[in-house]
């Protein structure tokens, strides 16, 4: 019998499926902090973990016989991967199964900055009719420049192009795809595109990636869009470059701390800002939990 010990919240059909399988035994425990994990961890075999949880080393090396951590969603970067693997603790995650979730809120950011909608929404639940104040611009026939060619970026290229848009991308690697867009240097995108939409994950190359240098070669009135994970934008050079005009607007799903407590950048009327829902869609959710459940099953029996 091995133990699963489950961190953090997974699909309903997800956990009836997993506490089905007669060679486990689920323990669910959700919200714990490093000292409750260290208490916790020996004994079990895999573990569950989605985005609130953080495996770190002093956790990881308080595992005896944890042969599995599983992330259900594409980050890695709140799992200590280097001492993971230290230990011969395997890591998975399921970075297909919220593709389409995140693209779509991308694009939703994306049209929420270029037609105003936060500051119209809020303006209208104050009981105003201030219409004269949010006329925006299309998406229509404006450079999309995605940083970042995964699984995501080119599905957020896919719907741009539906939306006519042309796309141009960077990303360190040759891009593979059939798509119309074109592979640019960095600097290249920085000053062609309209909007900016990062995808890409948080490591020490890529941290700050975009700060005050970056947004003096952009565009003035460039849209930025954040889908991907906080502190790949330098948060204060961001800030600086709205209250110049450099930056139009700016839609932001994550942040360099989370829970998000930059409210100077939050509260700016040109920020569109919301607490790190991209992948908190069911279908994606529940796509992500059945592969958190075969993964487990494939490894561990």
């Amino acid at each position: 019998m091995k133990k699963i010990l489950v961190a953090d919240v997974l699909d309903n059909d997800a956990m009836n499926k997993l506490q089905s399988i007669p060679d486990f035994e689920v323990t669910v425990k959700t919200g714990m902090d490093e000292a409750e994990q260290i208490k916790t961890v020996p004994g079990y075999n895999g573990m569950v973990i989605r985005s609130a949880t953080k495996v770190t080393k002093p956790v990881i090396e308080a595992m005896d016989t944890m042969e599995v951590i599983v992330r259900a969603g594409i980050g890695l970067d709140n799992i200590d991967l280097a001492a993971a693997k230290e230990k011969g603790v395997e890591v998975a995650n399921t970075p297909a199964a919220t593709t389409n979730s995140v693209s779509e809120l991308t694009f939703g950011l994306m049209l929420s900055a270029v037609r105003n909608l936060g500051p119209a929404n809020l303006s209208m639940k104050q009981h105003k009719w201030e219409k004269k104040l949010f006329k925006g611009t299309e998406l229509f026939g404006k450079t999309l420049g995605i940083i970042g060619s995964g699984r995501i970026g080119l599905d957020v290229a896919k719907k741009a192009i539906s939306f006519g848009m042309t796309v141009v991308a960077y990303d360190i690697v040759d891009i593979q795809t059939d798509l119309d867009v074109k592979q640019v240097s960095l600097d290249a995108l920085l000053a062609r595109a309209d909007v900016i939409s990062l995808h890409l994950p948080k490591t020490d190359i890529t941290r700050h990636m975009i700060s005050d240098a970056q947004f003096a070669k952009m565009k003035d009135g460039v849209v930025l869009v954040n889908a991907a994970r906080g502190g790949v934008v330098d948060e204060n050079a961001l800030l600086k470059a709205l209250e110049s005009g450099k930056v139009r607007a700016a839609a932001l799903d994550v942040y360099e701390k989370e829970p998000a407590d930059n409210f100077a950048l939050i509260d700016h009327p040109s920020v569109t800002a919301i607490p790190h829902i991209g992948a908190a869609a069911a279908e994606g959710q529940k796509r992500a939990g059945m592969e958190v459940v075969n993964i487990l099953e494939k490894r561990l029996t």
